[in-house]
């Protein structure tokens, strides 16, 4: 009867996860990234004391097949973020190199509003 309380609980605490999880998706979607990253930090407690119960819990069968499904759909959440952030983190990338080639237009032939542009090579 134990065993089943805190198999409820553990199920309990993964929801949690994957529900945070499913929020920060939401999240970086929003490019609410400190939210996010606040979150992330904050769902550490919970994952150490699923660890815990389930150190100590036997698991039938079931009760581990249900595990296991709820892990999956943890794992496949969590990875599908981790593309998200590197693609948000190579768009960052592309847009600053845009940034330092104009910069560098501008301090080179040093533009100001009433100038007219020349033809240059921009191939750096």
């Amino acid at each position: 009867m134990q065993d089943e309380k805190q198999f409820e609980q553990l199920m309990l605490q993964y929801s949690q996860l994957k529900n945070g999880a499913e929020d920060i998706s939401r999240m970086i979607d929003n490019e609410d990234f400190d939210n996010a990253i606040t979150m992330i930090k904050s769902r550490e407690q919970l994952f150490l004391s699923c660890k815990c119960i389930l150190k100590y819990l036997e698991l039938t069968p079931v009760q581990q097949k249900e595990l296991d499904t709820i892990l999956d759909e943890i794992r496949t959440i969590e990875m599908q973020n981790i593309k998200k952030l590197e693609k948000s983190m190579e768009n960052v990338k592309n847009e600053l190199r845009k940034t330092q080639k104009s910069q560098k237009i501008q301090q080179a032939y040093e533009f100001s509003d009433g100038q007219k542009g020349s033809i240059i090579n921009i191939q750096e």
